[in-house]
């Protein structure tokens, strides 16, 4: 069931899931307003022309950093990755849903691909997909809104939250925005 307005604060209240910093105006019927962060990483497409997912690739994606007034222009069909701002977490009994805003997706901007799941137990800046799907460049910026998020109780709590032992759990507490880790399933 997901969570409304009200139940969100008492969850925050009771640690059970956790929004830093927390402020009720970002606090939507039954969701939380999350905001872009500065730091981006956009493809390296002057050094590469694959990506072959069994490998690492060190420069594969470029850091920038973007801010409220000089903001970053996404070409159409660019992709980029960037965290929001707030650190949220879900303790073993919730699970945290990441969604679009409907303002920006009816522009063509795309925040998530497919990587929108917090699982119980993890704490995180979560991590954005962004991909801009209109013919024309859009400008977004540091601090914005970009994102909600919406969340969930399962029906007990769960034997093995994110990053236990055998998880393979790759993200786990991730701060700052990083690449795909993928190429580690294949190092076994």
């Amino acid at each position: 069931m997901i969570l409304c307005d009200k139940t969100i604060k008492e969850k925050i209240k009771s640690g059970e899931i956790s929004i830093e910093p927390f402020s009720e105006e970002f606090v939507q019927p039954a969701s939380y307003d999350l905001h872009l962060d500065k730091n981006i990483l956009a493809f390296n497409t002057e050094k590469h022309s694959l990506i072959d997912v069994r490998n690492q690739v060190e420069d594969l994606m470029i850091k920038y950093e973007i801010d409220e007034e000089t903001g970053y222009t996404l070409k159409p069909g660019e992709f980029i990755l960037a965290n929001v701002s707030e650190i949220t977490g879900v303790d073993d009994r919730h699970v945290g849903r990441l969604e679009g805003k409907s303002s920006l997706a009816r522009l063509g901007l795309i925040i998530h691909a497919t990587a929108g799941f917090q699982d119980p137990g993890n704490k995180l800046r979560l991590t954005l997909e962004i991909a801009n799907l209109s013919p024309l460049p859009i400008k977004i910026y540091a601090g914005m809104k970009i994102a909600q998020i919406a969340f969930e109780q399962i029906d007990d709590h769960c034997e093995r939250p994110y990053g236990s032992a055998g998880l393979n759990s790759k993200y786990k507490g991730d701060m700052t925005v990083s690449a795909s880790k993928m190429w580690k399933n294949f190092s076994k």
